[in-house]
């Protein structure tokens, strides 16, 4: 069988004809490997075959009941993926080493409710290690299976005999087929297996979650090829303290806003009952300076999230800005706009902002907040205890209109924070315990009495 060598970079999957020190890609040194390329790959034996069989099909004729959603088991699971688990889905679960991703498709295999069994593939832990897991877990239930195994064709084999209704694949990186080189793990074997489980799944209707990991850049690991393959790309994220994220970055049967909150606890995930106040720093007293409440909308549900910000003059001249929960660009914006109402100098001062409990920010409104967190900093005020805003700001300093005002005053109020700053529209004047403003030089006033 004719051969080819080409070098593939660990990192971001891009191909050399040679060796080179630097990916000129991803820019990442010494990720380059060799590996062999089937010009004409030989079929795996019992490979999935065209599920339409070469014949189209009239869209009328299809079974609008094909798409029915089962339970997961666990609703924030079902919130993040929404509405439940779609039959024939594939779904790629990502997140970094040891953050509780076995954890929690070993509880959903549990819990989803489905009549047929469920097939936990293990390339990575021993039978022994999964069941110590389950016993601390107390998982019990009939018709989960769990099978040791790396080999695609071994794989496809066992999905043959005992047709489950739910496969989880624990994890790709592990994936091997003779007909994919001779080195398991690298980008060829991920992109061949995961395209034969997946079109075997597809073809059967057969629920999919395959385990992920990821790279320094926190990207999930291998060609962007397996994200275009599946449906939905799921990434588990930590956050502050025992908080653990569920968040979709692609999802073809619902939101990608939505994100699922759970805490690591001794008998493994537990969903957060409150998420409202799992962001929220509970304090005696008056606020101290560079603290700003706001309600942001994460899909359909509001979070009262504490943005805190920092400034201390800039060592040598130069100014910068850190921040990794709220994008770095949008804190120099958001300052500069501050710099140019009141004339209080941003410039000359580095920027620390941090977002409390460690989700990340990236809801307009909450532009608001982040100009009086960066204020209050500078100034040294505090802002008064229970005050909260939402708004989008513009170049011009305008406090623009966002997304469900209404729902966003109530959360606060339903938590004891009052009032909420929010942008003047037609509905503002109507909504008890809130403030409209149409510029920001207005909403200092409000807070300050002074701009």
């Amino acid at each position: 069988m004719k051969r080819r060598t080409v070098f593939v970079c660990r990192e971001c999957s891009h191909q050399e004809s040679r060796w080179l020190g630097r990916c000129p890609q991803c820019g990442a040194w010494n990720t380059f490997q060799e590996e062999s390329l089937s010009a004409s790959p030989t079929p795996q034996p019992g490979s999935p075959k065209s599920s339409s069989g070469g014949i189209s099909i009239p869209l009328a004729a299809l079974d609008p009941q094909e798409g029915t959603r089962w339970d997961t088991g666990l609703a924030e699971v079902n919130q993040v993926l929404g509405g439940g688990l779609v039959r024939g889905a594939g779904i790629l679960v990502g997140g970094e080493p040891g953050i509780g991703k076995s954890t929690l498709l070993l509880q959903l295999a549990a819990q989803v409710k489905t009549a047929g069994r469920v097939l936990y593939v293990s390339g990575e832990e021993s039978a022994a290690q999964i069941k110590m897991r389950s016993e601390r877990l107390k998982i019990h239930r009939d018709g989960l299976e769990i099978l040791i195994e790396t080999h695609v064709p071994v794989i496809l084999g066992v999905l043959e005999k005992i047709k489950p209704t739910v496969l989880i694949l624990d994890s790709i990186q592990t994936l091997y087929s003779p007909d994919a080189g001779d080195v398991p793990g690298t980008v060829n074997q991920l992109k061949f297996g995961c395209q034969e489980i997946l079109s075997w799944t597809k073809e059967r209707e057969i629920a999919s979650f395959l385990i992920a990991h990821v790279t320094k850049g926190g990207l999930i690991a291998g060609p962007k090829l397996i994200e275009h393959m599946v449906d939905t790309v799921l990434m588990f994220e930590e956050a502050a303290g025992d908080v653990r994220i569920l968040r979709a970055a692609k999802n073809r049967f619902g939101s990608v806003d939505e994100v699922g909150l759970f805490t690591m606890e001794e008998h493994g995930l537990v969903e957060v009952a409150n998420p409202e106040t799992v962001f929220l720093v509970r304090r005696e007293g008056d606020l101290p300076p560079g603290i700003a409440v706001a309600p942001l909308f994460e899909g359909s549900r509001t979070l009262l999230v504490e943005i805190q910000a920092l400034t201390v003059p800039a060592k040598g001249g130069l100014s910068r800005v850190y921040s990794d929960r709220i994008d770095s660009g949008r804190v120099s914006r958001v300052a500069a706009v501050l710099e140019k109402t009141t004339g209080v100098r941003f410039s000359d001062h580095d920027i620390y902002v941090n977002v409390a409990g460690g989700i990340r920010v990236a809801d307009p409104g909450a532009d608001l907040a982040l100009a009086f967190a960066l204020y209050s900093a500078r100034t040294g005020q505090s802002l008064p205890p229970g005050w909260t805003s939402a708004g989008e700001l513009s170049l011009a300093g305008e406090v623009r209109p966002t997304t469900h005002l209404r729902r966003r005053v109530k959360a606060a109020a339903d938590l004891g924070f009052s009032p909420t700053i929010i942008p003047a529209s037609p509905e503002a004047g109507s909504l008890a315990g809130a403030i409209p403003v149409h510029r920001l030089s207005e909403a200092l006033k409000k807070v300050w009495g002074k701009a």
